[in-house]
């Protein structure tokens, strides 16, 4: 049958990435408290499409996928990136894994039991000339603002917050530490179940620990630093306001 795609395009304009968008994929991930944990990820797949060619095979992006089912992670990623390359013959191949992540929390005081989710993804290419992978976590916390404490005379506005923390690394870590430290680093944690004790006990701890967004983006960058393992890290915040039409935002990263 005929190859269209390896057909000649005479527009000359290079493709920086072309592929597969919004895979549905099962995938294995580690999980420190039960060894391994089966999630639902949604996957990126790319690669570099130089202007001579009119189309890449799609096709061989999902096969590629399936000769790895079951074995798709950190420490094989690098792996199908390489078999992307080769299988499609390009320069570059890119990948993004996006998936939910499951921890069993345990309210403060009645001890009720809840599984609580953390968006997770896995990002990363290789070019030939080097390789680049990241590990991003979304967490959400809550914060109090200091100024409406300050200036009130009952209450103080407070919002939930998403705290999104990008890291390059040395050695394999547990996505449990990323989120132990967002969550210690603003006014209060979130919880999926929560009985009304532990709603009073959340809310008055979170009132005697006011945060303005920048302080939660220091506060988790600086937890962060102080692990060598971390090569490379961002932080971003953002604080849905509950008594304005906009958000607050703050972004640091390790220079």
């Amino acid at each position: 049958m005929i190859d269209i795609q390896n057909q000649k395009d005479t527009r000359k304009i290079n493709i920086q990435k072309v592929g597969v968008k919004g895979i549905k994929y099962p995938i294995i991930v580690l999980d420190r408290a039960h060894g391994t944990q089966p999630v639902n990820a949604s996957i990126n797949m790319y690669v570099n499409l130089p202007h001579h060619f009119k189309g890449t095979h799609m096709s061989r992006f999902v096969e590629i996928l399936n000769e790895f089912r079951g074995q798709i992670n950190i420490k094989t990623f690098q792996t199908i990136l390489t078999k992307v390359k080769e299988k499609l013959h390009a320069a570059s191949a890119h990948m993004e894994i996006e998936f939910p992540y499951f921890l069993e929390k345990t309210a403060p005081v009645s001890k009720a039991k809840s599984l609580m989710e953390y968006r997770c993804a896995f990002c990363g290419e290789n070019n030939g000339q080097k390789t680049d992978f990241l590990v991003s976590v979304v967490v959400p916390i809550t914060t109090v603002c200091p100024c409406s404490k300050e200036i009130s005379n009952m209450g103080a506005h407070n919002q939930r917050s998403i705290v999104t923390v990008k890291v390059r690394f040395a050695k394999f870590f547990w996505i449990e530490d990323i989120i132990r430290i967002v969550e210690n680093s603003g006014s209060g944690e979130v919880y999926s179940l929560l009985k009304r004790v532990d709603e009073k006990y959340v809310t008055e701890k979170g009132f005697e620990n006011p945060m303005f967004v920048e302080d939660v983006v220091r506060n988790v960058a600086q937890q962060i630093k102080k692990d060598d393992n971390f090569t490379w890290f961002s932080v971003e915040a953002e604080n849905f306001e509950s008594i304005h039409n906009h958000s607050a935002y703050a972004y640091v990263e390790k220079e």
